[in-house]
């Protein structure tokens, strides 16, 4: 299927979708935007991996644009401040780095450099003045994006942030165990433990600072928006999973719900990709009614004072963006240069990481 998008130009262009992988639901209902900061954001994150020696400038000349890490973004914190939205773009483009060197760790066995960042990364969520000039670049990088995230809100949204992420620290390390030793999860640990790896919670909590409202713990784990919430972010990861399944059979990969629905459920390779498939376009039609009581729930919360105008604006803005999530993932995933596994030369040695020891430096 073809479809028209916005890419990493100004003029649409035509994107081939496979049958397999094309959504018409998303590509119908789910209009594609694109923060208007977009172009200067992308440069600005070109500028900041090379300052901060994130990837090599081979590898930024040639790679960075197409991997679409700041359009990702771009097309889903609609309505932040540039400095929320470059903050953000490139705290995003740390991640993928990071989990690049966690993927290069685990491919050259490295469980010692692996550990070391390990711990450096908690050390430096809780203390990221401290370590903004770090010897390994990408614990100096991440502390300097969490730094600056961490200007927006207040300190109890920073200690929420800071508490996720510890999780996603310790949800990759037990993906390193994992793939050290060959172990598929089972299906329901697996959906557990990638919310973690996905990130699941940290990618909404940065919904706040993109509306300039922290929401209070009522409004946040409201039922309501709770699931909206879980819906956008599960379809993000279970469509990752759908569209990365050959990149990560190609690379011995254990983590991926097709994988674990292969291993454990005894369906063929076939039979999971339906059944992927099938739980995505799930997340999409309940996500659609999530929405609705939502909104409602937003609605409710304009009872006549100001702090409730207030709190009904920033639910509606962090809606829809959960709303902008589902076009930017589905698009992300056929204009990023991330998957296109059958261009490599070794289907599984992306040509876009180092793949020297930097973690045993």
């Amino acid at each position: 299927m073809h479809a028209l998008s916005h890419g990493t130009t100004s003029t649409p262009t035509a994107i081939a979708v496979p049958p397999s992988l094309s959504l018409p639901v998303i590509e119908a209902a789910f209009t594609r935007q694109l923060h208007a900061y977009w172009p200067k954001c992308q440069e600005k994150t070109r500028a900041w991996l090379l300052e901060k020696r994130l990837m090599p400038a081979d590898k930024v000349e040639e790679y960075a644009d197409g991997l679409c890490y700041t359009d990702l973004m771009a097309g889903y914190y609609i309505g932040a401040s540039d400095e929320v939205m470059q903050a953000i773009a490139d705290y995003s483009a740390w991640f993928f780095v990071w989990d690049d060197r966690h993927d290069r760790d685990i491919v050259h066995g490295r469980p010692v450099a692996w550990r070391r960042l390990r711990d450096r990364l908690h050390s430096a969520l809780e203390a990221p003045v401290e370590h903004l000039h770090h010897e390994d670049p990408l614990v100096a990088g991440f502390a300097d994006s969490v730094s600056r995230l961490y200007a927006f809100l207040p300190q109890t949204w920073n200690l929420r942030f800071g508490r996720h992420f510890h999780a996603v620290i310790d949800a990759y390390d037990r993906e390193f165990h994992n793939r050290t030793r060959g172990i598929v999860p089972t299906v329901e640990e697996y959906l557990r433990l990638r919310r973690l790896t996905f990130a699941h919670w940290i990618w909404t909590d940065l919904l706040e600072p993109a509306a300039g409202c922290e929401l209070p713990d009522p409004v946040r784990k409201h039922p309501a928006y709770r699931r909206a919430a879980l819906l956008s972010q599960e379809f993000a990861a279970w469509y990752n999973d759908l569209c990365s399944l050959p990149k990560e059979i190609a690379g011995d990969e254990v983590h991926n719900l097709g994988i674990s629905l292969i291993a454990h459920e005894g369906l063929t390779l076939e039979q999971a990709v339906v059944e992927v498939r099938r739980r995505v376009e799930t997340c999409i039609s309940e996500f659609l009614d999530a929405e609705e009581e939502a909104i409602r729930f937003a609605d409710d919360l304009a009872d006549g004072t100001v702090r409730g105008k207030e709190l009904s604006a920033a639910v509606r803005a962090c809606l829809s963006n959960m709303r902008n999530w589902f076009s930017s993932v589905y698009w992300f995933h056929h204009e990023s240069g991330r998957y296109r596994v059958d261009s490599w030369d070794d289907r599984s040695t992306p040509p876009y990481v180092n793949n020297e020891a930097a973690g045993e430096k």
